[in-house]
């Protein structure tokens, strides 16, 4: 998918984490994005739980249809063998610097899948992704 907008200053390619995604519908424009955002294996894991899970009618609609939406616009960049490599340094860099690991597992696989592509990782919870050495992370700003 690629976004149609002012190209200046974006960067061509970047990985959108699930909280960047799920923004998407709501953001008022498109420059704090990529020109071509991609999303990783993680994170349609991550939006296929969200409609089982949904308490009621409303959000599971709503949750769905970003499902749907990845599902149909995105090929997700996989967690390979070389993101599997990745991981494993981004998990000791995040205990060398305290944090736990485990609680981070998903974020952590995203940010793996950026940085074994080399891409910067859009996100809209940026302290997700502290002390991870290696990866860019952009904040994508939360919409009111």
């Amino acid at each position: 998918m690629e976004l149609k907008g002012s190209r200046a200053q974006r960067p061509e390619r970047g990985i959108l984490d699930t909280s960047a995604f799920v923004n998407l519908w709501n953001l008022p424009g498109i420059e704090a994005l990529p020109a071509e955002p991609l999303i990783s294996t993680v994170t349609l894991a991550e939006l296929t739980v969200g409609p089982l899970v949904a308490r009621d009618d409303g959000e599971r609609a709503r949750r769905q249809a970003h499902l749907q939406w990845a599902e149909a616009d995105f090929v997700p960049l996989p967690f390979d063998a070389k993101a599997a490599r990745t991981f494993g340094a981004v998990s000791a860099s995040l205990r060398r610097s305290g944090r736990k690991a485990v609680a981070r597992t998903f974020d952590s696989m995203i940010a793996a899948i950026a940085i074994a592509n080399d891409l910067p990782l859009y996100t809209s919870d940026p302290d997700d992704f502290k002390e991870i050495e290696w990866l860019e992370v952009v904040a994508v700003p939360v919409p009111q």
